[in-house]
């Protein structure tokens, strides 16, 4: 089978894939479809182990950075090469142990962030809907911008 060939396939099945996703005759995704749904449980639940994680990774993270340090520091005067060395690795050990903190508080401050501004996005709509109030739609059932764009000024 040629590369062309192939590729008309995956291309055709993947197509259709995707006009079987959500035709259940409601909006949004199917239940059991790739979309990526959280919800907001589960948010709380991966920004507190993050900063379950940040707040352990800090101190263990560090646990053995002085001794590592010493036997480096003995290593190297000593004349050993392994010495150098290991001290390199524990210069690159507090790099990544840096690094994966600040991600871990970034992960943790972002969903809260997230949160908040998702509730006061929200809490602004019903605001504007409630101004709005009811708005009669035509035959069709459509809605002019006209009636709804003045109150969004």
């Amino acid at each position: 089978m040629s590369f062309e060939e192939e590729w008309g396939e995956l291309k055709a099945a993947a197509a259709m894939r995707l006009n079987s996703a959500g035709g259940s005759g409601r909006s949004g995704a199917a239940k059991g479809s790739a979309d990526y749904v959280v919800a907001d449980d589960e948010l709380g639940d991966i920004g507190h182990a993050a900063f379950g994680l940040f707040n352990g990774l800090e101190a263990t993270g560090k646990h053995a950075k002085a001794a590592s340090e010493t036997a480096g520091r003995s290593l190297k005067s000593d004349g050993f090469e392994t010495g150098a060395a290991f001290t390199e690795v524990v210069e690159t050990w507090g790099k990544q142990v840096k690094t994966l903190l600040q991600a871990c508080a970034h992960i943790s401050n972002h969903l809260d962030y997230t949160k908040a501004s998702r509730k006061a996005d929200d809490e602004w709509i019903e605001t504007q809907l409630r101004l709005v109030g009811p708005v009669a739609p035509e035959a069709d059932g459509a809605v002019p911008a006209s009636q709804i764009s003045k109150y969004f000024q």
